[in-house]
């Protein structure tokens, strides 16, 4: 009786040691857009995680709209209220539609990711592309800016899960840029498939 207790702790406490927190601070790409926040990717993401074995409770703290100056200003509230293990960056699509600078967006960036790391926590970031309409040299150097803070601060590069369902006419919304309900599944176990690795 005792060794089977023995063995249901230890099981618990191992389950225990593994379970870790991952917030999403992204804008209306990860939010939910126009659909129950249920439905979002972020929301699935757990039950795809568990799939490989990770208990990981996913806190969705994106907003429609927000920049990487919104979610800079927001992360230390964020920070001390969950004290995650993980961070997943999904921020800079509105600062490349209002055409913001590449070096505000690298400045903003780089701060969160120090931000994320004092606090102890691991971040992730997601690789953001704009449109090509916004010129060759200014959509090179935006996507340039997720490439440099990768290599330069070492931390992982998640790709942006957008360029795979963009073409997918049956997964957009009317306004070309954000995902149907419908494609959050696909969403959330391609981001598993990515994240995975860095847990």
């Amino acid at each position: 009786m005792m060794r089977f207790l023995s063995i249901i702790f230890v099981l618990a406490f191992t389950q225990h040691a593994f379970a870790a927190t991952l917030v999403v601070l992204g804008d209306s790409l990860s939010a939910g857009y126009q659909m129950q926040a249920e439905q979002s990717w972020p929301s699935l993401l757990d039950t795809e995680l568990e799939k490989y074995g990770h208990d990981v409770t996913v806190i969705n703290a994106s907003i429609s709209g927000d920049t990487t100056g919104n979610g800079m200003a927001r992360l230390p509230r964020l920070l001390e209220q969950h004290h995650p293990d993980f961070v997943l960056i999904e921020l800079g699509a509105n600062d490349g539609l209002r055409g913001f600078p590449p070096t505000t967006i690298r400045n903003n960036l780089g701060e969160m990711i120090t931000q994320i790391e004092q606090a102890g926590a691991y971040p992730l970031l997601m690789q953001i592309f704009v449109p090509p309409n916004y010129g060759k040299r200014y959509s090179d150097q935006f996507a340039k800016v997720y490439q440099d803070i990768s290599s330069q601060l070492d931390i992982p590069l998640l790709p942006f899960f957008l360029e795979h369902i963009i073409l997918k006419q049956e997964w957009m919304m009317d306004d070309g840029l954000h995902p149907k309900p419908d494609a959050q599944p696909w969403i959330a176990e391609f981001m598993a498939k990515e994240i995975v690795p860095h847990l």
